[in-house]
């Protein structure tokens, strides 16, 4: 599936999205920003894109961790996964994460995570005094199995 998705370049280091392969789901996200940034050990980061973003009404713009900053150099979205609503047209900005021990630089067009489009479904919640019995019932964390 293809769809539109209109950008807006906020500053003059704005990179657009790109996919590394024609079968990536994730657009790479570029650090927008006009200095390098470094995120110390155990420290939070906001890396702006410099991007503002129209996604289309019933989808939602998820943003992950690339794999390669955070396996090789320990960094990720702090709040694990962002969710861009398709009612924002704000700044794209990263809140990126530091799991490592050793300080590590963002450069101004470094890939810094991937924006994934999903389409979502809202719920209209309805109090019920019961709900259905399952198999599982209550049963929470590890419940499931030992392995």
């Amino acid at each position: 599936m293809n769809t539109i998705l209109k950008f807006k370049k906020l500053t003059p280091n704005a990179v657009t999205p790109t996919y590394g392969t024609s079968q990536s789901a994730g657009a790479d996200l570029y650090s927008g920003m006009d200095t390098t940034m470094t995120i110390a050990p155990g420290e939070t980061q906001f890396i702006k894109t410099g991007l503002a973003l129209e996604i289309p009404v019933g989808l939602v713009g998820l943003i992950y961790a690339r794999s390669g900053m955070a396996c090789k150099k320990g960094v990720a979205p702090a709040n694990k996964v962002g969710v861009i609503d398709s009612d924002y047209r704000g700044e794209i900005i990263v809140a990126l994460y530091n799991h490592s021990s050793n300080a590590v630089s963002v450069e101004p067009g470094d890939r810094i995570a991937q924006l994934v489009l999903t389409p979502y479904i809202t719920a209209q919640f309805c109090e019920a005094d019961e709900l259905d019995d399952t198999e599982r019932g209550n049963g929470g964390f590890g419940s499931t199995g030992t392995k």
